[in-house]
C-alpha cells in the first residue's frame, strides 16, 4: 500500500543542521522538477514585496520569505514532523511507536508543492509554497509536476494507492491509470439519511485514518480489503458515488 497525504500550509520550524539533500529524497525522477521549483522560490525570495504578493502572504508573514531564501541550507525535519495543522495533529506522528513510524516511512508520501511527493520520513526544510501559486519564470505548477509525478509513481509501481490528497494536489500528480487506487472522501451521515461532504473536519478524519493505518499496518491491496480492515479498526469506509472512490464517515459521529 502507498498512502498519499496532502501537505499543510503551516509548518513546524527548526530541525537538525542537516541541510536539504535532493538526492536522498524518494522518487529520484523528480530531481529536475524539484531543482526548477526551488530555484524559482529562491529567486523570488530576493524580492520581498514580490514574494509577499505571489505567495499570498499577510503583513505578519514576512518571515516566510526568509524561509524560502534559505531553503537549501536551513535545518531539516522528517516531512511528517515538519507539517502541522488539523490533519497532522490527528496523525500525531511524534507519539507513534517506532514500528508505526517505520510503516509511515515505508508506505506514506506527503505531496508538497516544492518537492513533489516525499516519503514521510524524508528530511525537508521549512518553506512556503501552495499548489495554486504561479512562480515567476515557471509554468503553472500543474505543468511542472503532473507528468513527472505520474511517471515517478509508475516507476515506483505500488500495488495499491490510497489517496487522501486534496483536489489541488491530485492535479499536481495524478495516480497512473494502471495502478489500483482509491480516493478517500470524508462525509457525514445526516439524521434524515442524507450524506454530505465535509470541509474543515475532513482533515481531522484523514489524520485519524492515517494514524490507524500506521498503528495496525494492514496488508491489503484492494478497496474491499481496506473496507474490511476499517471495520476492525473502528472506522467506516464504504463505496462512494463514483468508481475508485471510498467514503470515510467522520469518526467524530
Amino acid at each position: 500500500m502507498l498512502l498519499l497525504l496532502p501537505p499543510s500550509e503551516t509548518k513546524r520550524p527548526g530541525g537538525t543542521r542537516t541541510p536539504l539533500a535532493l538526492e536522498r529524497l524518494a522518487l529520484p525522477g523528480l530531481t529536475r522538477a524539484r531543482t526548477q521549483t526551488i530555484d524559482a522560490l529562491e529567486t523570488l525570495a530576493q524580492d520581498e514585496d514580490a514574494s509577499m504578493r505571489v505567495l499570498g502572504l499577510g503583513a505578519t508573514q514576512r518571515d516566510k520569505v526568509r524561509v524560502n531564501a534559505s531553503i537549501r541550507t536551513s535545518p531539516t525535519l522528517p516531512a511528517v514532523d515538519r507539517n502541522t495543522g488539523v490533519l497532522y495533529d490527528a496523525l500525531d506522528a511524534g507519539s507513534l511507536a517506532a514500528p508505526a513510524r517505520r510503516w509511515l516511512g515505508a508506505h506514506a508520501f506527503i505531496h508538497t508543492a516544492a518537492f513533489g511527493p516525499v516519503r514521510a520520513l524524508d528530511r525537508i526544510p521549512d518553506f512556503r509554497l501552495g499548489a495554486g501559486v504561479s512562480l515567476p519564470g515557471l509554468p503553472p505548477l500543474r505543468r511542472v509536476w503532473a507528468e513527472p509525478v505520474t511517471e515517478a509513481l509508475t516507476a515506483a509501481a505500488p500495488r495499491f494507492v490510497v489517496d487522501l490528497r486534496s483536489e489541488a494536489y491530485r492535479e499536481l500528480g495524478p495516480v497512473p491509470a494502471g495502478i489500483a487506487s482509491v480516493y478517500i472522501r470524508v462525509v457525514a451521515d445526516g439524521p434524515d439519511g442524507t450524506v454530505r461532504a465535509l470541509n474543515h473536519f475532513n482533515k481531522h478524519a484523514k489524520g485519524v485514518l492515517a494514524r490507524r493505518l500506521a498503528e495496525t499496518r494492514p496488508r491489503t491491496a484492494s478497496a474491499a480489503g481496506l473496507c474490511a480492515w476499517a471495520d476492525t479498526a473502528g472506522l467506516i469506509l464504504r463505496a462512494g458515488a463514483v468508481p475508485n472512490e471510498l467514503e470515510l464517515v467522520d469518526p467524530r459521529t
